[in-house]
């Protein structure tokens, strides 16, 4: 049986105001649905690591072969609760030693 790769994505938002843990996850779940759908969106293996409120930095974890669905479903948030915003892709790694090591 093969090994599950996974990758970690330290994530930044841009935007007046601060999201909670629990907002932001459905703010992306809800991006990765709309361009890929149900089966797309399960496919990914998404889920929500940590948050750093001072630097508004979001770690999130997703499989090796759905990081290119998974970049483009960030690219595509524009706003958050009506509010213009970005979310920058700050690092990807492998491990979460070698992802706060880059931070």
């Amino acid at each position: 049986m093969k090994r599950v790769k996974r990758r970690y994505l330290a994530l930044q938002l841009e935007c007046e105001g601060s999201l909670g843990d629990r907002e932001f996850m459905d703010m992306l779940w809800a991006s990765v649905t709309k361009l890929y759908g149900e089966v797309g969106a399960s496919l990914t293996g998404l889920s929500f690591i940590s948050f750093d409120g001072e630097r508004k930095i979001y770690v999130v974890k997703c499989l090796l072969a759905s990081l290119p669905q998974v970049r483009s479903s960030i690219a595509c948030i524009t706003t958050v609760a009506g509010v213009p915003s970005a979310i920058h892709v700050l690092a990807i790694s492998g491990t979460l030693k070698a992802l706060f090591s880059n931070l």
